[in-house]
């Protein structure tokens, strides 16, 4: 029996006085942070919560997150972590399909927890810090509650190309082994590392690679809550920090941001990278300007996430996502799950300890990428060396990366086909310098249909989170389809210039 939670109360019972989360000037100790995580698993258990049930957590990152998350953890509840710019629709979705009976939002959430839960007839607990601690003050610190290894600790939602998110089930084993795995095999993390915890932590990285690998380790996690380039330069300097993990638009802010002042970033040992291919020169750019490595890896949400990295103390292979990690299997195949011969592109499939249970209440969309003997089909094709060094090469998948947030143009495209002037769409990812990508959409209009570009991006702002609405949207007399009348997305180009 096993609870991810444990980790929490290990480092805090080996020292209760040091720093576990810090916010610019707010800090809260390992033992203020078990006591008050102990203190919401009581609350949540008075309002009925039983082990396995599942409650919705929309914060930024701020001290109440770590607080929020080990207190359901520690009440054997299940995490379902949500993005606080979410539109009430999404957040709906997300508690309905999980089966949340509770949501703990922030209470400056630019999102709509408030209508969603309330739509989902889930109880909403508002996350504001003096009367949430208020709150937690007023009742006893509850036992940690056993969990087997196989019970569900995270519920994380990942679209497709089917449109709606799915809900990727992932276990304390899967969530429990990839972060020691990430904190001792990558990072070397010790009590006294300082990690900087920008990544969002409703998403598996942020969540796995910065806040479970820190705590588990007894580090200081000093957080930002909204990502800007010369902040996390002062942050770096002003804590010491020792271990940075982001994605390339991050590191690409620094850059800019060190080339207009000097800071001294000298306690950086290891920086991390993911969720988008690096650019090579911005790679080099970085460590030429801050001397500190950067080495890169690959996961998915599916796989809790890290299955590959370049190794820290190996051969690091630029524009490479590295070799399979301890305990974990990777294979590039063909359409029908053979293995394709080295330096051929292939689909990667993954099998090991960080691959989830399934998708949450969907057993076909489970067969589809989870074979019988535990292959996972990540729709992204690589090449593999002679090393058996892996390189990304292409995305099965339409999966858009805008600066470091998955959009997944299946999704955006139904919001748009809701619109009655809208007879088709295509959503597609626009290069772009600054954020890697931008979303796009080619619309294709009803005849007689009089809605301009700014208002059909209007309509779609209103329904989903910031992120994800299309900043370019240009009108096609008729969008490319193959033989079958399937529109063929791949086909669609971006006209240029302002829209």
């Amino acid at each position: 029996m096993t609870n991810l939670a444990e980790r929490l109360d290990s480092s805090a019972s080996a020292d209760p006085d040091s720093v576990a989360v810090k916010l610019d000037d707010c800090t809260l100790s390992y033992g203020k942070l078990a006591d008050a995580a102990h203190r919401l698993a009581r609350l949540l258990t008075d309002k009925g919560l039983k082990p396995g049930d599942m409650v919705g957590i929309m914060l930024p990152n701020v001290p109440e997150w770590p607080i929020c998350y080990y207190g359901v953890l520690l009440a054997g509840g299940v995490v379902v972590p949500m993005n606080p710019l979410l539109k009430e629709q999404e957040v709906e979705h997300y508690i309905s399909d999980s089966g949340a009976r509770i949501l703990l939002a922030w209470h400056e959430a630019p999102g709509q927890p408030a209508t969603g839960a309330k739509d989902a007839r889930a109880e909403l607990i508002s996350v504001e810090p003096v009367a949430f601690a208020q709150t937690l003050a007023g009742v006893l610190p509850l036992p940690l509650v056993e969990r087997d290894e196989s019970d569900l600790a995270v519920i994380l939602y990942t679209s497709g190309t089917t449109g709606r998110p799915k809900g990727a089930e992932l276990t304390h084993a899967n969530m429990r082994k990839n972060a020691d795995l990430f904190s001792q095999e990558f990072l070397k993390l010790t009590p006294g590392d300082v990690v900087m915890g920008c990544l969002p932590f409703f998403h598996t990285f942020g969540q796995t690679n910065s806040l479970n690998s820190a705590i588990f380790a007894g580090a200081t996690l000093t957080l930002i809550a909204r990502f800007d380039g010369a902040k996390a330069l002062d942050v770096i300097e002003r804590d010491k920090v020792t271990a940075f993990i982001g994605v390339p638009t991050m590191y690409a802010a620094m850059l800019a941001a060190g080339r207009e002042k000097d800071t001294d970033t000298s306690s950086l040992r290891l920086c991390c990278s993911g969720g988008a291919a690096m650019p090579v020169e911005l790679l080099r750019g970085f460590e030429e300007r801050f001397g500190c490595v950067i080495i890169e890896g690959y996961g998915l949400s599916e796989t809790s996430p890290v299955a590959s990295f370049n190794p820290p103390d190996g051969v690091r292979k630029i524009g490479s996502i590295g070799l399979p990690v301890t305990g974990v299997e990777m294979r590039a195949v063909d359409d029908d799950g053979k293995e394709v011969p080295q330096g051929e592109p292939g689909e990667i499939a993954i099998r090991g300890h960080n691959v989830m249970k399934g998708y949450h209440n969907l057993p076909e969309a489970t067969a589809e990428v989870l074979s019988p003997d535990g292959w996972f089909l990540t729709g992204d094709v690589a090449t593999v060396d002679e090393d058996g060094y892996f390189f990304i090469v292409d995305r099965k998948k339409s999966l858009i990366i805008r600066g470091g947030y998955n959009v997944y143009p299946r999704e955006i495209e139904e919001v748009i086909y809701a619109h009655p002037d809208v007879f088709q769409a295509a959503v597609i990812g626009i290069p772009d310098d600054n954020l890697g990508e931008e979303v796009g959409a080619a619309v294709e209009l009803n005849a007689g249909a009089s809605v301009t570009e700014e208002e059909l991006r209007a309509f779609v702002r209103d329904r989903v989170a910031a992120y994800k609405y299309p900043r370019k949207i240009w009108f096609v007399e008729e969008l490319p389809k193959g033989p079958t009348g399937k529109i063929l997305r791949r086909e669609v180009t971006y006209p240029g210039g302002d829209v």
